[in-house]
């Protein structure tokens, strides 16, 4: 492929998936090192790639509304698209900024035929298919080397600076950094657990440090976990942006979380994590460790090891993972999986990948 001077990535989707497009960007930086690379995503998932050294800018789209304004600003700007998608609305966007495009295609023919029409490469992804694969072949389709490692943002946030935000000095105590509440109640883990880790992990002599979203629902389930808690913690809910968030986790010693973008963020940071997968099925949606995967995960295995990644599953029911939206199929329903993984093993896995952490750091 004749080198392009502009590239536009699209990605129109939610926090962790515009995460994942990071070696998709990297590898076309390094095969295209001349290139300016844009990147559109939705409004409110554009702090996932502050501080991307490969990006010379970030464009945003409502996820509703009109988007005239947006389609004349991308006519015909750029000289290939790289739709990493495989809805409608990221190949029209596609098709409008660039006369030569590639990208992502849906299985269903009746879905795909004009997408491929429209490409000059690609390649078919379907929904059983980890995103990470399917960014991986479309580089091979382009003929370019593929980068595998996630890039975290940055703030650029020393240690030194975190001390009036959290109260201590995070330069020289060590703390953990737990997400209590995803953005789904589907993939919630239970307060009793989390209260038994908080009084575990402060038993140890680390500070804990929670971080949350903006979302109502959420706040509300941090304030019913904090208000049990016997032991004290830093609340630093919605008082940092994703990139603080991520200087943030550089720091810590451990990060604990559900299928969120946080622990997304914490495995792509290098932090010692441990994510508590309940529905979610990990070969589609494990956390990428900062190196990329040696190896995919497995489908269900209790506790499954990859990088600085440890994630944990309920294995004894036969349904997990169900890659259902919970037991009942909808955002709000419980999750017996979940509810079921205790608190003894989380504080056992959590004290593994504390002393993994450790080693590391010393090695």
């Amino acid at each position: 492929m004749t080198e392009p001077g502009s590239i536009l990535v699209i990605s129109l989707r939610f926090m962790g998936d515009v995460l994942l497009t990071t070696p998709l960007i990297r590898s076309l930086r390094n095969a295209y090192p001349r290139a300016a690379i844009d990147a559109l995503v939705f409004a409110g998932t554009e702090g996932v790639l502050e501080g991307n050294p490969d990006l010379r800018r970030v464009i945003t789209a409502e996820p509703r509304g009109p988007q005239a304004a947006l389609r004349r600003r991308l006519w015909r700007r750029y000289d290939l698209a790289v739709v990493a998608e495989t809805a409608d609305r990221p190949h029209i966007f596609g098709w409008l900024a660039a006369r030569r495009r590639v990208g992502l295609l849906p299985p269903q023919w009746d879905k795909r035929w004009w997408k491929r029409l429209s490409v000059e490469r690609g390649v078919v992804s379907p929904p059983e298919l980890a995103r990470p694969l399917g960014y991986q072949a479309l580089a091979q389709a382009m003929g370019i080397p593929w980068a595998p490692e996630i890039v975290a943002p940055s703030a650029g946030m020393p240690a030194i600076a975190w001390r009036d935000v959290l109260g201590f000095d995070a330069a020289r105590e060590r703390y953990a950094v737990l997400h209590l509440a995803p953005r789904f109640r589907y993939k919630r883990w239970h307060t009793a657990g989390w209260h038994a880790l908080i009084a575990w992990l402060h038993g140890e002599g680390l500070r804990v440090v929670i971080t949350g979203g903006p979302g109502e629902d959420e706040r509300v389930y941090v304030q019913q976990v904090l208000a049990g808690a016997k032991a004290p913690v830093t609340d630093v809910c919605e008082r940092l942006r994703f990139a603080q968030t991520a200087d943030l986790l550089r720091g810590a010693a451990l990060f604990v979380g559900p299928d969120t973008a946080t622990t997304h963020l914490a495995a792509a940071c290098a932090t010692p994590t441990l994510a508590l997968f309940g529905p979610t099925d990990p070969c589609l949606w494990g956390p990428l460790p900062k190196s990329g995967l040696e190896r995919p995960y497995e489908k269900v295995v209790a506790l499954q090891r990859r990088g600085n990644v440890a994630l944990l599953q309920e294995p004894t029911l036969a349904c997990v993972p169900c890659q259902e939206e919970g037991c009942e199929n909808h955002r709000e329903s419980a999750s017996e999986c979940l509810d079921r993984m205790s608190a003894a093993r989380v504080i056992d896995a959590a004290r593994e990948a504390l002393s993994r952490g450790a080693a590391a750091a010393r090695s």
